[in-house]
């Protein structure tokens, strides 16, 4: 691959296509390559996320998790290909468990809010919802794995989870949607 990066500007894009990882084209807006870009910019806003203060523990698994996602884009762009297996699935279910074990249990619905790690980690959780749903229009164009679209939802679970934690790493709590508060 070394070589591969060492020229970005390559023109070959002009006309409004792209190249698929196995030396096809298709156009930049075919469903393939947005939900391609949305796994992107979740990976570009966990790498935000990541510059917040945070457990060394959960930092290590959020470094994971863009390594995962990167995984995801090659295999989204590689029709036919798979990367994200079973067992990926399995670790977040066993992030989720560990994770929602340490908080109290929710009695009303809480508002994307907060300390500044926790609010970014809801701005990852809205966006690997769109992910989510791009993948899933995917699979109704094309054939694709399931785990790819079982990951992302986990995945979008565990930062709902995750913005509680960090409120709480922050020395705050969830903040409260308040569904009687006067209106306007």
């Amino acid at each position: 691959m070394g070589n591969r990066l060492s020229k970005i500007a390559t023109r070959t894009g002009d006309a409004g296509t792209t190249g698929l990882g196995d030396g096809s084209r298709t156009d930049k807006d075919s469903v393939r390559i947005i939900a391609i870009g949305e796994v992107d910019e979740l990976n570009s806003h966990l790498g935000l996320l990541l510059c917040e203060d945070m457990p060394a523990d959960l930092r290590d698994e959020l470094v994971t998790i863009q390594h995962d996602l990167f995984d995801l884009g090659g295999e989204l762009c590689i029709p036919g290909y798979q990367m994200i297996k079973e067992a990926h699935v399995e670790r977040l279910d066993e992030l989720l468990a560990k994770y929602n074990a340490t908080l109290p249990p929710l009695t009303e619905f809480i508002l994307p809010a907060g300390s500044r790690a926790a609010a970014q980690a809801h701005v990852c959780r809205t966006v690997c919802r769109r992910a989510e749903r791009s993948i899933v229009t995917l699979g109704k164009a094309e054939t694709i794995h399931e785990h790819p679209r079982q990951y992302v939802n986990r995945l979008s679970d565990l930062l709902f989870v995750l913005s509680r934690v960090l409120n709480r790493y922050a020395g705050g709590s969830d903040v409260l949607w308040q569904h009687e508060r006067k209106r306007g």
